[in-house]
């Protein structure tokens, strides 16, 4: 059973999670609106992923019975100066997000729910991912500056993106 505290901070993350998927879907209208459809499909990819993140809380709560608490999710960010906006917003949205992570790890260790621990090394892990790829691409498109020519080259690139 899960200990009031930690119940608390999973459903805290699960919701992070579920508004993690909205921002990124938000960024996806963005890219269509702008016919970015390759970035627009790179986004829609990484807000499943995301919603699938919270869905594995969802499903750890009930495991360890717990209780789901779905919270209200606010709008998103909706409007980007440009391409490099999106991924500098996005990568700093996964540093917050890997920051959660870690203190959610750190408020198991101290409760010493080693289940808890467990589970969330999986997050610890996907997190060096998502912060990776974001900056990579970040990286990418900083080097190519505004040349749309170019952009439609890497917007082809991540329209082959498949799920995970």
């Amino acid at each position: 059973m899960l200990k009031d505290k930690i119940q608390k901070a999973l459903n805290s993350q699960m919701n992070r999670e579920m508004s993690s998927s909205y921002l990124y879907l938000s960024m996806a209208a963005y890219f269509e609106s702008q016919n970015f459809n390759g970035f627009a499909h790179w986004m829609k990819v990484q807000s499943g992923e995301e919603y699938g993140h919270a869905m594995k809380f969802y499903s750890y709560l009930n495991q360890r019975n717990g209780r789901v608490n779905l919270n209200k999710i606010d709008s998103p960010k909706s409007e980007w100066k440009d391409v490099i906006e999106v991924f500098s917003d996005t990568l700093k949205h996964e540093q917050m997000i890997t920051s959660e992570i870690d203190k959610l790890v750190d408020l198991a260790i101290t409760l010493k729910d080693h289940a808890t621990t467990a589970f969330l090394q999986w997050f610890v892990n996907e997190q060096v991912e998502e912060e990776a790829t974001a900056l990579n691409i970040l990286d990418k498109i900083k080097l190519l500056g505004d040349n749309r020519s170019t952009l439609f080259l890497l917007d082809r690139e991540l329209g082959m993106r498949g799920g995970k």
